[in-house]
Formats: C-alpha cells, structure tokens, sequence
C-alpha cells in the first residue's frame, strides 16, 4: 500500500515522526546543505535534478529523493542562482507533465468504483483494482509534493526578494552591476503561479475521490494564495496576480471554498488598501469564468449585516470596504443591483465612509446596470422603478448631513451627466439642486455642486446655445404648430383630451414615456429636433415641420426643459458672482471655469459676470492669478489677430475704472510674456488708425487705450507711432470722442525717454501748446474736461524740461481768465465783482491751481529721488575707482575722518532740508511774501466756507472741496487750520459726491498727517454711519486700507466696521467680511483681542438681533487658534459678571454657543458656572447653554461625556429651581398687591364710619361713601 502525503502546518513539520495510524511520507534522512561545499552542492542539486527527470514522475515517493527535496527546499535561499534554476525547472517541468496523466487516467478509469476518500481508507476489490487504486495515490500524492515545495519556493523566494529590495532602497545610491549568472525570478514566479491554477481547472475528482478536493489541500492553497495579496509588489506583475485571482476563483467557486475565501477577502480588504482592486479582479474572474456569483453575493451579504456602528469605529475598514463595493459594482452592475437591497439600511448609519461608497455603488448600477433592452416587459417595469428608487436615493443623499456623502453625491452625478444616463425628466431637477448646493456652507460640496453644472453645460441634450430669448420664442412658435396639428388630427369626439399650452416633460427620472430618452436618442434630439436651421432662434415666421403631432409634443417638451434648465443656470449668476468673493480658492476657480462654459452657450448674463472677474488677477493666491489669465487668454485671445484686437479694445471701452486697472495688469503679464504677439498690436495701431473700414473714434480709443496698457511693459510699443498720437490724439477726432484726447495724453506719458526726447526735438511747441491748449480752452465739454486736463498736467511734468515754469504760466492764465478786471491779485479788497464769475470758469480755475500744487510736490519728491539716485551711483563710482587705483593710507585715513565728522550725513540733511522748504513754499512761503499757489489757497478756504453760495452751486462745491484737500495734502499749516471745516462739510454736506470724495481725502490725509488726525479718529469712523451707499462704501475701503497697513489704530471704534457686516448693500456687507478676513492673518488675529469690546459695544446699540448674531457669529468663525478659543471661553464667562440685563445674558451666551470647544474649554465652561448660574434662568440663555453641551457630547471621551451630563443635570436642576422661584415671587408679589388693597380699604372704611358718629350728614354724603366703597370692591377684589 503506497503512503499518504499529508499537507503538514509547515516545511519544518514534515521533520515530525509519523504517529498516524497509517503511512505517511516524510523526512526520514536529515541532509544538511550548508555543510556542503559549493562544487558539492552542486553535484547534490544536479544528481536529484537528474533522479527527478530521469525516473517516473512518483520518484518523488520515494524516501531518499524525498528527503534530498526537502533539503534543498529548506535551504533555497541559500543555493546558488543555477542550481534554483536547475531545481525549479525540474520540479516545475514534472508537475506540468504529470497533469495531463491525470486527466487521461480520470477518463480511462472512470467506471472504477472506490470506496472512502482514498487518504486512510482501505481499498476493497480485485488485485487489478487494487493497482489502479495504487497509481491514482501515487498520482495524488506526487501532485501534493510537487504543489507543495513549488508554493514553499515562491515564499521563500518572495520573502528573500522582499528584504533584497528593501536593502536595495537603503543603498539605492551605490548600484551594483548583477552577476551575470542571476536567475530572473519573475519569469520562474509566473511559470509557478500560472502552474498551480491551471492544476486547479483539470478534474481532480478521481485523484481525491470525491468532486471537491480534501480541506487540507485547499486550505494550504488558498492560505498561501491569499498571503501573496499582501505583496504590493508581486500585485503589480500583472501575470502573476492573474494567477492568483484565478486560484482564488477557483477554489472559492468550483471547489466551494466561498465561506472561507469571503473571511479572508474581507481580511485582506480591512488590511491592505491597495490589494482592493486586485480581490475585487478575483472575484470578477470567478463569476465570468463559471457563471457565478456566489461570492459576490457572499461578500455583500457579510457587509450587509456587518452592524453600521462597526464602521463607524474602524474608520480605515469603513473606507476600504467602500472602495471594495464601488469596484464589485463596477465590474458586475446587474448582480449587484439585485442585492442592492442588503446595502440600503447602511445609508442610515452614521458612517459617512460607507454613505459615501454606496452613492458611488448606485452610481456605477444607474449607470451600467439598467441598459439592457430585451426581456419581458413585467421585469422591465421593476428594472424601472429600481432605477427610480435609486435616483430618488441619490436626490435625497444631496441633502446627508455630511458635506463629504453631500459632495460625493454631487460627484456621482456628474458622472452620470458624462455617461449620459440623465433622461431629459430629471435633467432640470439635478441642476436645480447642484444651483441650491452653490450656497451650500461647505467647500468641497460647492466645488463639486460647480463641477456638476459645468457638466451639465457641456453634456446638455438642448442646444449649443441656450438664450432664454431664443427658446421663449422657438417654443411658442411650436406650440402653435402643434394646437394646429391636434386640430387638423383631431376627431370631432368629446373623448380627446383637451390640449393646453402648459405641456412639460415632467418631474420623472424613468416614466416619462415620451421624453425617456438614452444618451443615443438624446445626441439625436439635439441633432434633429433642434436643427442648425432652427438653432432655437426666430429666424422668419416659418415654422419647420419636424413629424407628425407625437414628434411635434416631444420637441415642444424638449424645449421647454431646455428653458427651464437656460432659466435655471441664468439664475445662478448673483451666486457665482458672491463665489467669486469667496475665501476658498477651489470656489474662484471653479466658478470661472462654469462661467466660461456658460459664455460658450451664451447664457443670460454669464458676460457680465465674466467682467467681474478681472480684479481678481490682483489676488495674492497664484492659482486664482492663473485661473483668471487663463480664462482671459481663452475668451478674448484668438487666433486671428484683427478678432483679437477688437475684443480688447471693446473690453477697455466697456470697462470702468476699476476694471480698466485689472486689464492693464493682466496685458501687462501677457505682454512680458510673449502672448500679446506683434500681429495684434499691429492690429490695435490699424483700429487707431482707421485703417480698418468702419472704425468709430471710440473704437479709436479704445485700441489707444490697450496700446498704453501694453506700453507699460514695453514702451517700444509706443515708439513707431508718435506722430500719429499727436495728430489723431489732438486732432478732429478728439472733438467726435472727448476722451480720446485724454487717451492720448496717457500715451505722451508711457513714451521711453529716447521717445520724449525724440518728441520734444520734432514737436514740443506743437504738443505744448495742445496741451496748454486743452486745459485752458473750452473745446472740450465740461464733463470730461477734468479727465483731460488732469492727465494733460501729468503730461507737462512728465514730459516737459521744466515743468514748473509751464504749470506757472498755465495759473496765471486761468486766475487771469477769471480775476482779470479785479488787479492782479486775488487778495486785493478793491475788488468786488466775485458775484460775476461764472462757476464753470471758477471751478476749472480752482481744478487746475490745486492739481498744479499736487504734480509740484510729485515733481519735487521726483527731483530728490534723482539727486539721490545720480549721488549713490556717482558713490559707486567712486568706490571702484579707488579700489582699482590702490588708494593710499592717506587717502582711506582722509575717507575716515570724513566719515566720522558725517559729512556724508550732512549732504543728506542738507537735501532733505531744502525738499521740504520747497515743499513747503507750495502752498505757505517761509518768507514773508506768497507765491502764486499761496494767494489762491486762503481764497479756496474761505470759498468752502461759505456754505450758502456752495448749496447754490454744488458743482462748484465739489471742485473747492476737492481742490481744498489737495491743498491741505501738500502743508501740514493749511491741513491743520482747515480740518475742522472738512470734518463739517463731510457731516453736513447735502450732495454725497462731496461727502465721498471728502472721505477719501481724509485717507489720504491720514496717511500724509497721521498726527494731525489721530484726534478725529472717531470722525473718520463715523462715516460708516452715513445715509449714503457711495459714502459708506469708500469709508470702509480708506479704513481698511489704513487700518491694514497699520496706518491707524484698530482699537475703540471697531465696532462700527462690523455693524457694516450686516449693511443693506451686499457690495459693503462683502467689502466688511473681506477686511474682518484679512485683519484676522495679521499677526496673532486681532480679532481675537477686538472681539470681546465689540460685544460690549454691539450689546447697546440699536441693533436687531438675527443682525448681531450673525455679525457675531462671521467674527468668532474667523478665529481658529484653539488656544485663543479656550481664552475667549473664559473672557465671554466673565463679562457676566455685574451685568443684569437679560439681553446682555442672551448675546454673550450665543457668543458662547458659537466658539470651537476643545475638551479644555469645556472643562473651563464648568469651572466657571459660579459666574454665570444667575443668568441660566433665562430660557434663551438655557438654550444657548444646551447647544454647547450637545456639541461637547460629540468629541467628549467617556470619562469627560459622563463629567458632561452631570453638568447638564445641574444645569437643568438650577434652572428649574430658578423658575420656581421666580413663579413664587411673582405669586408672592400679587398676594401682596391683593393684600396692601384690603388694608387700604378697610382703613377707609373705618375712618368712613367714624365720620359718621361724628357727624350727621345728609343723604349724599352716604351715597358717595357707597360709590367710593364699590370702586375699591372692583378695584381689589
């Protein structure tokens, strides 16, 4: 009888004596390789190598070969690469040829009858059965031996190459050359993996007697199989892993192994991440190869009932469990979908791992499962409404609690819109919610509600272009058509039903009937029931005829969803613009890309909102930077350079002046760039030029305009059109567009210098005299004059030699044009004849004499920091040149004493003296004689303050209120004599244009004089108060511009600031919340100091309390320091103390309720209940209070969750006992009101009485002693 081959526990085991009752192979003779020398050990491999292919394939039985085998297995790591090579092969190469002898030994024998397993049984029967019992053990167990030390090779080999490579990493920078006798594993690995599965498919039912082989076999097999899946490395060779997945299938199907397999599957998956995808391939093959999918199904009942608080625990699990049911339900959609039933309840649990996963799971079935069109139509329907329900799953998940099932929901759904599979009935109610999402509190869901609509844009069944005008129009167009149709088709029977106008696609994702359309019939929809021809546009009063009258009410539904869904988007657009705002850089970002795409399908609106994208490129975060250049290159860069052109000159005509700054900063980058190429700045010289037929003057403009934008960057571009600047910037067209010579005055100053000086040779009495031209003349109209002159003035001072000489001449001209019959000076009290000056010429006298004084300050500080700049270049100099000329002891000892007596210092004393009496010779002389600008300033301030002639010309206000402050910019003399007359005139004034500009000279005057204005700081604040949108709004930029630089106190008034939080005007309400975010990353967050003065303060204003919530509420949220939040903790608990009002209670309780707590701060909110316990007998206060405590139990451990309840419990307890003690003292008080009433009426009872013994009254008296005691009845009782 031949031997049995048990699998042992281990290699070592088979080492054990036998103590079974029967025979059984192994180890007898203990040979030790690694005493062998190398020549040795090698004979010893090739003589059993040589035994192995020369003898029978059962040689392996037989004890000594045995015993050789299991040596030099034991010792594999240690052979030499030649003899594993020889040894692998020859094990290898007898396995393979002994299974085909097994599948024509199963077909010759099988009417052979065996009894038992064939392990330890006897075998009963004929000498000729018994031999062919005894082949087929020999077969077994020469299978077993080999299986066995092949998978004992591959783990040992593995377990080596493992820690090989991970000693490689460590030296990975000395590589070695490989010896040139290395044995490429990965070739044997594959060979043996590939081996052993393809063992597994042949029938292996006569060699193990019975369908399934032995539970030892399988047992080793799949513990070794599945140990190989926590090899990230060996899971890469593809083959390989093909291998393994095939041994598990096989096992686990054929073998009806899945009980065990799914345990261990499940194992590896809570284990090992990245062995998910290559289970969830095991699995596949196992159901595709045998057509079934009970593993699968096992797997997914085992996950189904797994207890939803499990998950919640293991986080990891959670989340490798959900990628393992997203990639089952990829790969079988429909055998999933069919125990979708056993995950739903999950969607309950608190997990949003597993929420997570199960939305991407009805993602994948939506998508895969359900396209499918034979069967009956009973399982049609159910296939529907299992489709539905899951759609209304998804629908409802929009609204999970957690904003990450809340954002992969919103994901899903993209993916679907890119799979098609949103029928037409569902398209309006998924955008409807990805537009409610936009505003969801949450980044990552309103990245991912954008995402959404961008595909839903660009996968839209509707049309390339979505104008509401245009569907308005086509659709009612086609409903006519259509009533005509019903009309011509209609029977004359009373059973028609009736036709309406208000025919739509419905609410429903699946039943529509009509409108149910696949991704298929929806690209035909867009193709031939909105052809090109039609385009949804009133092209002519001819309707085409699109199909009979079923044809013709599926288009008019088709359009109105596509209406609806154009409606939809259009109305997104406040929202995006508030995104744009957004702090969330993903929020920028993704909303340019969805207005983008909405321009591309010409929604409503997108347009503009694009404009509002361009101040965004002064953004310090470089990804939104990036985000706007790229948007602009797409939009308004084109290939051809003449369209190119005309969308940017087209873009600085339409722009305002803030966007006019944006686009000169962006063309500014393209241009260094290379991006604004030749062609299209020929192109912009051809518009200005006229060149191209049909060229307006504000076309004109325009292109000079991005020409000078352009300039700044590169003044070359201005270089070979000087000439024409002047002649077509100053010439008859200047007349048709005012502005353009303003333009062209812009341009005179972005000339290099070669430019100028070029200029000046060729042209300078031309252009000055132009330019004086156009600031003293009236040719051009009175409200665009200011603009030209302003920048004609900069223009003398840019250009001009000596400017100062020219600014004078242009003063005396304008005082003369105005005072010439009064002398020749203002101050001569002989004149009278103010009342005769024309305001317009008095209002441009004043413009140019204070914008004179203004550009000879700009033009002085420019002189000095020249001085300065030709000194240290001159120093420079110097320097080198002593260096190179050896200099001499006494020379450098002569440098020394220089430099030490600070005659350098001197020089620079000296300079800075002489700038500010040149300064200061503006506007106040040192001497005792005025300059020109000196005569004119006391006019100016005495003309502001009289305050009647201004209320009769407020144009003539806003021009000496104007020109006053710049005066009061240039001397600190001036500034502080007419401070008072500003802060009145920015109080009282009745026109808000002179308040605006007021308020922001006083920016500039803080900046210039901040001592002067230190004192007027609650002023300054006091204008966020004012009644005017325009007056608030710069009041809170010049604050927050002095307040960021530090250029004024935070502290004291801040208050006002936040109350603008909650402005009427959203522009204020987002200018206030975008100064509170970028106060709070100065430094440590002032916030965090501010915030308690700012409830005090807050606290007794006149303010709603939804208002100061939510002011309350944006502040607290800017501070994320946990350590500042546990000190605000016990700040907000103090400021209970000494305060009895209950409003005060219930704002510094909802401050409270609003912070962060930490486990710290909780503890600190306990220890303090002494401070705060009286006012817990408010039930708002209570509430507040309760809100904290319900936020502490959710991080709270144990020991601090029980700690927490206790304190809730007093809390209750001593607020119970505070209402009853306030319902008893309010008893006790109207006792005592009934009480002190009786007294009262019976002491006047008595002394009623005895006025009656006293006295004998009449009978009135009494009555009126009745009347009195029937009051006080009523009154009292």
């Amino acid at each position: 009888m031949v031997p049995y081959f048990i699998f042992p526990q281990s290699l070592s085991s088979l080492e054990e004596d036998n103590t079974c009752d029967y025979a059984r192979i192994t180890v007898q003779n203990h040979f030790s390789i690694s005493a062998l020398r190398p020549s040795e050990l090698e004979e010893f491999v090739k003589g059993t190598c040589f035994d192995l292919s020369d003898k029978e394939l059962f040689c392996v039985e037989e004890q000594e070969i045995f015993d050789r085998l299991y040596a030099l297995v034991k010792g594999f790591a240690a052979l030499p690469p030649g003899c594993k090579f020889n040894l692998v092969e020859s094990l290898r190469s007898n396995l393979s040829v002994l299974l085909p002898n097994i599948v024509s030994m199963s077909r010759s024998s099988a009417s052979i009858s065996r009894d038992g397993d064939g392990d330890g049984d006897e075998c009963a029967g004929s000498a000729g059965d018994q031999l062919v019992i005894d082949r087929v053990a020999s077969h077994r167990n020469a299978f077993k031996i080999y299986t066995f030390f092949l998978v004992h090779i591959l783990l040992i080999e593995e377990s080596s190459s493992s820690s090989v490579n991970n000693a490689a990493k460590v030296t990975s920078s000395s590589r070695k050359r490989q010896p040139v006798n290395s044995w490429n594993w990965e070739i044997q690995r594959r060979r043996i993996m590939n081996l052993i599965a393809n063992s597994l498919d042949i029938n292996l039912s006569l060699l193990f007697g019975s369908p399934d082989p032995d539970e030892n076999f399988l047992s080793f097999i799949m513990k070794n199989a599945f140990s190989m899946f926590e090899n990230p490395l060996l899971l890469k060779d593809s083959d390989t892993k093909d291998a393994l997945c095939r041994i598990v299938g096989t096992c686990a199907t054929k073998y009806h192994y899945v009980a065990q397999s799914c345990a261990s599957i499940l194992h590896l998956i809570h284990k090992y991440d990245f062995s998910i995808p290559h289970l969830a391939d095991a699995v596949a093959l196992a159901e595709k190869k045998y057509a079934d999918g009970s593993m699968a199904t096992s797997l997914i009942r085992d996950i189904g009932m797994t207890d939803p608080k499990d998950y919640v625990k293991d986080t990891v699990g959670a989340e490798n469990i959900g990628r393992f049911l997203v990639e089952l339900a990829d790969r079988f959609p429909k055998l999933i979908s069919t125990n979708i039933g056993l995950l739903v309840p999950h969607f309950g649990g608190e997990s949003y791992k597993i929420r997570n996963a199960l939305t991407g799971v009805l993602g994948k079935l939506v998508s895969k499962a359900f396209n499918d069109v034979e069967g009956e139509v009973s399982s049609k329907s159910i296939r529907l409404r299992t489709k539905q329900a899951m759609l209304d799953i998804l629908l409802e998940r929009c609204r999970d609690v957690s904003a990450y099932t809340r954002s992969r929901v919103l994901q899903v759904w993209s993916e679907l819109c890119e799979d098609h599979s949103i029928s037409i009935g569902l398209w309006n109610e998924v955008s409807a919610v990805a537009a409610g999402r936009l505003e969801d509190k949450s980044a990552i869901v309103r990245k991912s509600a954008l995402n959404l609509l961008i595909s839903l844009l660009q996968h839209n069944p509707f049309g390339p272009q979505l104008r509401i005008a245009s569907f308005e129009a086509t659709l009612e167009k086609y409903k006519k058509k259509l009533n005509e149709l019903v009309l011509q088709s209609t029977p004359k029977t009373s059973d028609d039903f009736p036709i309406s106008n208000d025919i739509s696609c419905g609410d429903s994702g699946v039943e529509d009937g009509d409108i149910e359309v696949d991704s298929k019939e929806q690209c035909s929809m867009t193709n031939s029931c909105l052809p090109s021809e039609i385009d949804c546009t009133v092209q002519a009063s001819f309707v085409p005829d699109v199909g009979n009258v079923e044809q013709t009410r599926t288009l008019v539904a088709s359009l109105e969803a596509g209406l609806k869904f154009s409606k939809c988007i259009s109305a997104t657009m406040p929202t995006l613009v508030q995104l744009m705002a957004s702090s969330s850089s993903s929020d920028v970002e993704n909303t340019i890309l969805l207005l983008m795409r909405c321009r591309q399908f010409q929604i409503d609106g997108s347009e503009s909102c694009l404009r509002k994208m361009l101040p965004l490129v002064f953004s310090q975060d470089k990804s939104i930077y990036e985000a706007v250049e790229n948007a602009f290159t797409t939009i308004y860069l084109r290939k051809n350079h003449v369209e190119t052109a005309r969308n940017l000159l087209n873009l600085a005509i339409d722009s305002n002046i803030g966007d006019l700054a944006a686009l000169e900063f962006i063309l500014g980058a393209l241009v260094s760039k290379g991006d604004i190429t030749a062609y299209m700045i020929s192109a912009l010289w051809d518009f200005f030029c006229f060149n191209f037929d049909g060229t307006t003057a504000e076309q004109s403009r325009g292109a000079l305009c991005v020409l000078c934008m352009a300039a700044k960057s590169s003044p070359a571009v201005l270089s070979s059109h000087i000439q024409d600047i002047v002649d077509i910037g100053f010439g008859r067209w200047a007349k048709v567009e005012p502005l353009l010579a303003r333009t062209a005055c812009l341009a005179l100053q972005r000339l290099s210098d070669e430019d100028k000086k070029k200029l000046l040779s060729a042209n300078a009495s031309r252009v000055f005299g132009i330019l004086e031209g156009l600031i003293t003349g009236f040719s051009i109209p009175e409200n665009v004059w200011y603009a030209a002159a302003d920048k004609a003035i900069a223009t003398i001072y840019t250009i001009h030699p000596t400017p100062e000489i020219m600014a004078a001449d242009l003063v005396k001209k304008s005082v003369k044009a105005v005072f010439n019959f009064c002398g020749d000076e203002l101050g001569d009290s002989s004149c009278n004849a103010l009342i005769a000056v024309p305001v317009s010429q008095l209002s441009r006298s004043i413009f140019i004499v204070s914008h004179v004084a203004m550009h000879q300050l700009v033009h002085i500080e420019y002189c000095v920091r020249k001085i300065q700049r030709e000194k240290a270049k001159k120093e420079k100099i110097d320097a080198e040149d002593r260096a190179n000329a050896n200099t001499t002891v006494e020379a450098q000892k002569d440098l020394g004493i220089n430099a030490e007596l600070g005659l350098a210092a001197s020089d620079d004393a000296m300079l800075d003296s002489l700038a500010e009496q040149a300064e200061k010779e503006i506007v106040s002389s040192v001497s005792t004689r005025k300059n020109l600008i000196g005569h004119s300033a006391p006019f100016v301030s005495k003309l502001c303050r009289n305050f009647s002639l201004m209320e009769k010309h407020p144009e003539m206000q806003g021009s000496a209120m104007l020109a006053l402050c710049r005066l009061m910019i240039i001397d600190a003399e001036f500034c502080e004599s007419n401070l008072q007359l500003l802060f009145t005139v920015v109080e009282n004034s009745p026109s808000e244009t002179v308040r605006s500009n007021c308020t922001i000279a006083l920016g500039d005057l803080a900046v210039r004089f901040p001592n002067l204005l230190e004192p007027w700081t609650e002023n300054m604040y006091a204008r966020l108060r004012d009644t005017s949108v325009s007056v608030r709004k710069n009041s809170v930029l010049v604050l927050s511009h002095l307040i960021l630089n530090d250029m004024m106190k935070v502290k004291g008034y801040i208050n006002e600031m936040a109350v603008r939080l909650e402005d009427k005007d959203e522009r204020i309400c987002n200018l206030a919340k975008l100064f509170f975010i970028e106060l709070s990353k100065k430094g440590s967050n002032p916030i965090y100091n501010l915030l308690p003065d700012i409830l005090g303060k807050l606290s007794y204003q006149n303010l709603e309390r939804d208002s100061f919530c939510n002011i309350m509420q944006f502040l607290i949220g800017s501070i994320k320091k946990d350590k500042q939040m546990e000190a605000l903790v016990e700040k907000l608990c103090n400021r209970f103390v000494g305060v009895a009002d209950v409003r005060q209670w219930e704002y510094i309780s909802y401050c409270l309720s609003q912070l962060a707590f930490t486990e710290k701060s909780i503890r600190k909110l306990m220890e303090s209940f002494k401070v705060y316990e009286h006012a817990l007998s408010e039930d708002s206060v209570m509430e507040n209070f309760k809100s904290i405590i319900n936020k502490g139990k959710k991080f709270a451990k144990p020991e601090l969750k029980s700690s927490i309840e206790e304190f809730e419990e007093k809390m209750n307890n001593f607020h119970a006992e505070k209402k009853e003690q306030e319902l008893t003292a309010k008893n006790a008080q109207t006792h005592q009101v009934k009480t002190d009433g009786s007294i009262y009426f019976v002491a006047i009872k008595k002394d009623a009485e005895e006025s009656d013994r006293s006295e004998i009254t009449e009978g009135n008296g009494f009555g009126s002693l009745v009347l009195l005691e029937a009051q006080l009845v009523h009154q009292f009782m």
